[in-house]
This record gives C-alpha cells, sequence and structure tokens, in this order.
C-alpha cells in the first residue's frame, strides 16, 4: 500500500481533523456538562455532603476540587508529553493514546456510586485528564494543515462539528431517560433513569473511541524531520524541556503572544468553569417544581447551548473576518460580563433556559475564535505541538484557579451563585488586556 502524501491545506485532512470534536464533544457535554452533573446530584438526594479523605465536603465544592486537581496534573505533565510528541515527531500517537484511555475511562463511570465514591472519581479524573490532553495534540495540528486563511473557518467548523454530534447523542440520551420503560430498563423509584445515565456514560466511550477513526485515517503522522538515531542518542524527556524552554524564550520576546496568552488566561479562568458548572448550578440553584422537569430542564438548558452555540461559532468568524479578531474578543468578554450579572439574578427555569440561549451564542464564539487567534499569532515553526502546550496551559491554569475559587466560595457559602459576580469581574478583565494586542494582517 503506498504512503499518503500529505499537503497543507488539503480539504479532505481539513475536514477529517475538523471530525475529530464531532468524536471528542460528546464527553464535554453528555458527561461534563449534562448528564453526569444530574446523576451525581442524584447520589446527593438525602445529604449534600460527604466524607471524603477525612473532610465533610459539599458534593458540588467537591466535584470542583477534584477538577482542580485534574487540570493541576495537566499542568505539571503536559508541556512534558507535547515537547516529547515535537521531538519524536508522532504526536498522533500520543493523541490516540489519550482518546482510548478517555473512551475507557467514561465506559467506567458505569460503576460510579457512593459506596465506590474513590473508584468513580478515578474514572471521574482520568476521563477528564485525557480529554484535555487529547486536545493538546489536536490543536497543534491546525497551524501544520491550515493556512493562515483556513484557520478561523476550519476551527470554527470543527467547533460545529462537535456541537452538532454531541447534541445527537444527548438527545438519543435524553429520549431513554425520560422513557426507560421503553428501552427495557424498570423504573420503580427512579431505577430506570439513572441506569439511563449510566448507560449513556457507555456510549460516549463507544462513540469517541469509534468516531476518532476517521480522523486518524487521515491525520499526518509527523510533518517535522526527526533523525530517530539522534532521538535515541538524547534523553527524549530533557529534550522536551529544552524545547519548551526555547518556546518560552521566544514567547518573552514575541509581545502579542505574551500579551493574548494573559490575557486567554483570565477570562478563560471564568469561561471554562463556567461550562464545567453550569449544571451543577442549574440542579442547585434554580427553583424547578420537581425532579422529573430539573432533569429534562436541565438537559434541554444545554441541549439550546449547543445549538445556539453552532450559529454562534460561525457569526463570530464572520464578524472577526470583518472587524478583526482581537476586537471581536473584547466584544464577546463584555457580552459574557452583562450575561454573569443577569444569571447571579436567575431563579426560575424560563430565565434559566434565556440565559442558555445567550450562552451558547458567545460560547461557541469566544472557543472557536480563541484557538484561531492564537494560530496565527504564533511563529510559523515546526514545533507547533510546544507552541500550542502553552495555550492548553493557559486554559488549564485557568480551570485550576477558576474552579478552586469556586469551589472554596461554594464550600463556605453553601452556594455557587456566589461565584458569578467573580467571573463577571474576570471577564472585564479580560476585555482590558485584550485591548493592546495587536495582530498582523493575513
Amino acid at each position: 500500500m503506498s504512503k499518503r502524501i500529505f499537503v497543507k491545506g488539503d480539504k479532505k485532512v481539513l475536514k477529517a481533523w475538523a471530525f475529530y470534536d464531532w468524536a471528542n464533544s460528546v464527553y464535554p457535554l453528555v458527561i461534563s456538562t449534562a448528564i453526569f452533573p444530574i446523576f451525581y446530584g442524584e447520589l446527593f438526594v438525602e445529604s449534600d455532603y460527604i466524607n471524603f479523605l477525612g473532610f465533610n465536603y459539599k458534593s458540588t465544592a467537591l466535584i470542583q476540587h477534584i477538577t482542580s486537581l485534574v487540570f493541576l496534573f495537566l499542568a505539571i505533565l503536559i508541556p512534558i508529553l507535547s515537547g516529547v510528541a515535537d521531538f519524536l515527531g508522532n504526536k498522533k500517537n500520543f493523541m490516540k493514546f489519550f482518546c482510548y484511555l478517555g473512551s475507557l475511562s467514561c465506559i467506567g463511570l458505569y460503576f460510579f456510586d457512593l459506596e465506590n465514591i474513590y473508584l468513580g472519581l478515578s474514572f471521574y479524573f482520568l476521563a477528564l485528564f485525557s480529554f484535555w490532553s487529547s486536545l493538546v495534540f489536536y490543536n497543534s495540528y491546525l497551524p501544520d494543515i491550515a493556512f493562515p486563511k483556513q484557520q478561523d473557518s476550519i476551527s470554527a467548523l470543527g467547533y460545529s462539528y462537535g456541537y452538532v454530534g454531541s447534541v445527537l447523542l444527548l438527545v438519543f440520551n435524553l429520549f431513554m431517560i425520560m422513557l426507560p420503560e421503553f428501552f427495557g430498563l424498570s423504573n420503580e423509584n427512579n431505577e430506570g433513569k439513572i441506569q439511563a445515565m449510566r448507560i449513556s456514560f457507555l456510549l460516549v466511550g463507544l462513540w469517541w473511541a469509534s468516531f476518532s477513526q476517521y480522523t486518524f485515517y487521515y491525520l499526518p503522522q509527523s510533518l517535522n524531520n526527526v533523525d530517530k538515531k539522534d532521538a535515541f542518542k538524547k534523553s527524549v524527556i530533557f529534550s522536551g524541556f529544552l524545547e519548551l524552554k526555547e518556546v518560552w524564550e521566544i514567547l518573552k520576546i514575541n509581545i502579542s503572544v505574551k500579551k493574548f496568552l494573559i490575557a486567554f488566561f483570565t477570562f478563560s479562568c471564568a469561561l471554562q468553569t463556567i461550562i464545567l458548572i453550569a449544571t451543577y448550578f442549574g440542579e442547585e440553584e434554580i427553583l424547578w417544581k420537581n425532579d422529573d422537569e430539573k432533569t429534562i430542564g436541565l438537559i434541554v438548558s444545554m441541549l439550546i447551548i449547543q445549538l445556539i452555540a453552532i450559529l454562534g461559532a460561525i457569526l463570530t468568524a464572520n464578524v472577526s473576518n470583518k472587524i478583526g479578531n482581537i476586537k471581536t474578543l473584547i466584544f464577546l468578554n463584555l457580552i459574557w460580563f452583562l450575561l454573569c450579572l443577569g444569571a447571579y439574578f436567575v431563579q426560575y427555569p424560563i430565565e434559566f433556559y434565556i440565559i442558555a440561549g445567550f450562552v451558547g451564542m458567545v460560547m461557541g464564539g469566544t472557543q472557536a475564535l480563541s484557538r484561531s487567534t492564537y494560530s496565527k499569532l504564533i511563529p510559523k515553526t515546526e514545533n507547533t505541538c510546544s507552541y500550542f502546550s502553552f495555550y492548553q496551559m493557559s486554559m488549564i491554569l485557568s480551570v485550576v484557579l477558576g474552579t478552586f475559587m469556586s469551589g472554596i466560595v461554594d464550600q463556605f457559602t453553601g452556594s455557587l451563585r456566589n461565584s458569578i459576580i467573580i467571573f463577571a469581574v474576570i471577564f472585564i478583565l479580560g476585555a482590558i488586556l485584550l485591548r493592546d494586542i495587536k495582530m498582523k494582517s493575513i
């Protein structure tokens, strides 16, 4: 079989790259955002608190601090992994490894319950860790396979694929949760609904691993020329550190990239945490009439966010073509500020749905445009994986800080609502930090 020749800008490769969003986006929507938070809340019906490692933890504070721990580990390990991947030129193998580890961990969540809380949280830890690890190698392909003029649109296409694919699976899972008897599940004492949620975790793992095969088939294995004999003569791990140090030295004098990473870290602190805790907020703070309305209402809210986010990502790409990436990101941060102020006063389901719609519009655009903006700002080099590790590091550390702060506020005040004001201030600061960034015309 002849070796496939890679050509930069090839539409098949670009679509295959974007399709990985279709494969892996079921994890953040179905597990992180929609169904797992509801499932997790159902486990704490009798009490919001649990003894964990000798501490009396509020359930939502515990899951936020576990999330903080995941991202702290990511911050330590991802720079090493990305440097090694660039040095060996095998980023696709790393991407595959974390894809399959994440898929298996999602399947393991089927066994999550309070009696096996440590095992369950371990699977939660590994799934979240693997998802974000795979994104480092996935995102780093963008400047390798796409020309600058293609990057905004292909980044938006990826997010759009992700929103559509994850919504399809979520709709199926919602149907299964609403009508467990139709699928042969007993609904006595709410057991059918819980079992349907567990099955949804299995489906996420299978979906993620299966649909990623299309991406892996077309993505090139390596885009840099590494002397394999030389690779064995040197310490691969220390070579990764050396490469990261070289990138850091460049970033220190590349003012635009440096300023963008600082601004990105700032507004991601709020953005990524809101995405992670939105359903927990709705589960705890909204006045639902009953449990069934709460379950269906929360999932429908997440569907609203995902569907509108498709339009948001596309519209944002069009707006950025007219007024520029930085001005568009500033505008999005200001909208986020207003949404946080509104969310603080939300109490009823209809208000929650309205806020969810606006969140979807700006969420998709902010995520897609941030990725493509950074792709345009970084130097044109072979070691894109190391550059994107700094981008991913900024996002990861922002989640560590954001979820830690939110968890502390939740633990000591007994309410997630109080975190919203902190996030509003962060978005204003993000808009201010973006103002002085200059981008070269492409």
